[in-house]
């Protein structure tokens, strides 16, 4: 009987095996990738018994980073090669701990007394500053009983003296805040406001994502073409930091243009020519993929005019922390040391006021703009608008004619004082924008980025908008692509393509939402659109159901009652799918010039495009997966890194293996989300 029940024991462990390791098998298989590639990693950082917010989570080259939230809690993800996770926050000895094989780490930190008291004589200053605020809006307003906003602390309960009693908290200068005696209720008030400003208060504009449009109604799609690429570098933030991204941080057209592509260079006089190719759309073969690429001309950094330049750095008390400020430093040092000495800079600074730290100098004279640049700090409120209106006045005092004269703002975006609605800040920009100086926004930091308002003042300025989120990036935005970003060559750049009926039954741009323009702004120079900068590459696809076929995205509608519709013919003699237009200005110009190409109807498996086109589509189709679209059909990240990596080409940089590392993340996020949706959904039935 034994020997019975010990056999049935056995061959239930094997069936039980598996049927456990089949699906994990299955799994592997279909991922594609070497699963042990990346690895989630999660814990605790605790210290003095408590958990530890906002202590800093990374690898040791830090090139993967997470903070803990306001219970110290922390989710990183981690590549391959790495060993060890290092642990720090402020006021306590950093810690390194060894990963192994575990996907749990928990950490104590110990406390660094000398460090310890230098943070909390900082918080003292703080918040004695704070209650001298408060006590001064209680004079100017009796009545008033707030504490930053927040309606149920007890102004009056507050007074500061010069002399001590035992509980208060004594400065290191000696003064002491005192109450007779500061209620836990205050305190708790204060505590809330501390946490709500460190708070998560991104915000970025609601992207109603394209659908599809029937030529024969509306043969014309017209839209600004787009440079920028902080869409990418911020989602590239959120993945390595262990989340998803929102899905309006994801700009699909700026994700694919993050990447540069061997287009041709363009011939004659023209600064950008225009190039093409069809292929069969991955995530839905039954439709064709258009390509349409720019390629902007290159030029020698030696041959590039000479740069009037004007620094507009934020430094408010929201630049403080180490993301923001000391990267900036860091960033414009780097720029610095590309300049040329006929080149030449300001530094303008604003906060709570507007200064100009140092006054146009040569781009010889490096020490003294990189020591300039070590003495700023961060504090006060933030008056953006003051600070552009300087910048402005100091660029166009030292102006050089056939020049690149173009400020540089460096900002979180989190404009408090004065002109800070984003209508307010279109409206100063547009208004400065004609005197030929040009606007580059460089944005920075996590928690509170306003990526519309930088994304509309990059747009507005006849400039671009990057978003800078370690030190490698600012290295590929102002040294790699120095030409790029910071010298035109072809400005309010605009496309707009004309289908043919007989060959397109429907059309869908993907992406540049938000810079689509009315069809006869194309030919309207006095509308603004996008600017290239030397080397600058653009590229913007265009989904396509071919004429003929059964499509759930081209919808029925019911016959006319008084007009007959007639679809047009299948063949109308044209072999040709679509017209691109293009319209340029030289960056001085006032009067656009046209360019044009025609685009023969082809058939070609995606196999068979080129490496631009495969690489570039698995981006694409990375960007429908993050947004969640409703038109991703077969897309999944298994395709997508399978795509990316049979055409990662030539990658020097590496740029396209990290490219393909985050879509690994994301599928485990992805994953994971998916697991938790599916267990809330079972709870709720049940």
């Amino acid at each position: 009987m034994w020997k019975f029940f010990k056999a049935y024991i056995i061959l239930e462990i094997n069936e039980i095996m598996r049927n456990l390791f089949f699906p994990l098998f299955l799994v592997l298989v279909l991922l594609g990738f070497n699963a042990s590639a990346i690895k989630k990693i999660q814990g605790k950082v605790i210290g003095n018994g408590a958990g530890i917010a906002n202590a800093t989570v990374s690898n040791l080259s830090g090139s993967r980073s997470a903070a803990t939230n306001r219970a110290g809690e922390y989710t990183i993800i981690v590549e391959d090669g790495d060993q060890e996770l290092r642990f720090q926050a402020p006021g306590y000895y950093s810690q390194r701990l060894s990963i192994g094989t575990k996907s749990i780490l928990n950490v104590k930190l110990t406390i660094d007394p000398p460090a310890a008291k230098k943070l909390a004589a900082e918080e003292i200053a703080r918040n004695k500053a704070k209650l001298i605020r408060i006590q001064g809006n209680a004079i100017k307003d009796p009545g008033r009983r707030t504490l930053e906003g927040d309606p149920s602390a007890d102004i009056a309960a507050y007074r500061i003296t010069t002399t001590g009693s035992p509980g208060v908290m004594a400065s290191e200068a000696g003064t002491i805040l005192s109450k007779p005696a500061v209620s836990r209720m205050q305190i708790r008030s204060i505590e809330r406001n501390e946490f709500r400003s460190k708070s998560n208060t991104e915000s970025y504009k609601p992207i109603q994502e394209n659908g599809f449009i029937a030529p024969n109604k509306t043969p014309l799609s017209t839209f600004s073409i787009d440079v920028d690429a902080a869409a990418y570098s911020n989602v590239r933030r959120y993945l390595n930091n262990g989340a998803l991204p929102p899905k309006d941080a994801v700009r699909t057209e700026e994700m694919i243009n993050y990447f540069n592509y061997d287009y041709p260079q363009p011939e004659g006089n023209d600064p950008v020519n225009i190039g093409t190719e069809i292929a069969a759309t991955p995530w839905n073969p039954q439709h064709k993929l258009v390509k349409i690429s720019l390629q902007a001309k290159r030029i020698n950094t030696a041959a590039l005019p000479a740069a009037n330049l004007v620094f507009l750095i934020d430094v408010s008390g929201s630049m403080a922390q180490s993301n923001k400020l000391p990267l900036l430093i860091s960033s414009f040092k780097l720029l610095t040391d590309q300049l040329r000495p006929n080149d030449r800079v300001a530094i303008v600074v604003y906060a709570g006021r507007t200064e100009l730290v140092l006054p146009s100098t040569p781009g010889s004279a490096k020490t003294t703009i990189k020591d300039a640049l070590n003495k700023l700090m961060a504090s006060g409120s933030t008056a953006g608008g003051q600070g552009l209106q300087m910048a402005y006045k100091v660029a166009a005092e030292n102006f050089i004619k056939k020049g690149n004269n173009r400020i540089i703002l460096a900002t979180d975006g989190d404009f408090n004082v004065g002109a800070s609605s984003d209508q307010e800040m279109e409206s100063l920009i547009e208004e400065k924008r004609k005197s030929g100086i040009f606007l580059t926004v460089l944005g920075y930091g996590m928690g509170n980025i306003k990526d519309s308002k930088m994304e509309i003042l990059a747009d507005k300025g006849n400039g671009n908008y990057a978003y800078i989120d370690n030190i490698s990036e600012a290295r590929k935005v102002l040294i790699n692509e120095f030409g790029g970003t910071l010298f035109t060559v072809a400005k309010d750049v605009k496309l707009q393509v004309e289908f043919n009926p007989s060959k397109v039954q429907a059309y869908r741009l993907i992406g540049y939402e938000n810079r689509l323009l009315a069809d006869e702004d194309f030919n309207n120079d006095l509308k603004d659109a996008g600017d290239m900068g030397a080397g600058h590459t653009v590229t913007a696809f265009y989904e396509v159901i071919p004429f003929g076929v059964k499509s759930g995205f081209t919808p029925f509608i019911d016959p006319l009652k008084y007009q007959k519709f007639e679809p047009m013919s299948s063949n109308n003699g044209s072999p040709e799918i679509l017209t691109v237009k293009l319209r340029y200005k030289q960056p001085d110009g006032h009067q656009s010039k046209l360019l044009q190409k025609a685009v023969l109807n082809t058939n070609s498996p995606f196999e068979n495009a080129s490496e631009s086109f495969r690489f570039a589509a698995a981006v694409a189709e990375f960007g429908l997966l993050l947004r969640q679209s409703e038109y991703k059909r077969d897309a999944n990240y298994e395709q997508v890194i399978r795509m990316a990596q049979a055409a990662k080409g030539k990658d020097t940089e590496g740029y396209r293996a990290e490219f393909i590392n985050l879509v690994k993340s994301a599928a485990l996020l992805a994953k994971d989300l998916l697991s938790i949706e599916n267990t809330n959904k079972f709870n709720e039935k049940n």
